[in-house]
């Protein structure tokens, strides 16, 4: 189980330095609902399931929407152009 939770925090870490490289916002997303995942997997094994469900709900779920709905409003996710 131990080297479990050290997969789990080389994974956050992991997580943590690859979205402030990263130059993509897609990706950036993509990488932070990942981390917060992983945060509500160590929550669960804190024996915290009420954190676990918030995060997992809020962190990965309602705040990657609006991330998605704010990319989509300034026009940052590009859609499929149609060629003729």
């Amino acid at each position: 189980m131990q080297i479990f939770n050290y997969i789990l925090l080389a994974f956050l870490i992991l997580c943590a330095v690859s979205v402030s490289f990263s130059k993509n916002l897609l990706n950036s997303i993509l990488i932070y609902m990942s981390y917060s995942l992983g945060m509500s997997i160590i929550w669960i094994i804190l024996e915290s399931p009420d954190l676990a469900i918030t995060e997992a709900a809020v962190g990965a779920g309602v705040t990657s929407i609006l991330f998605f709905a704010t990319l989509k409003k300034i026009h940052a996710i590009k859609g499929e152009d149609k060629v003729e």
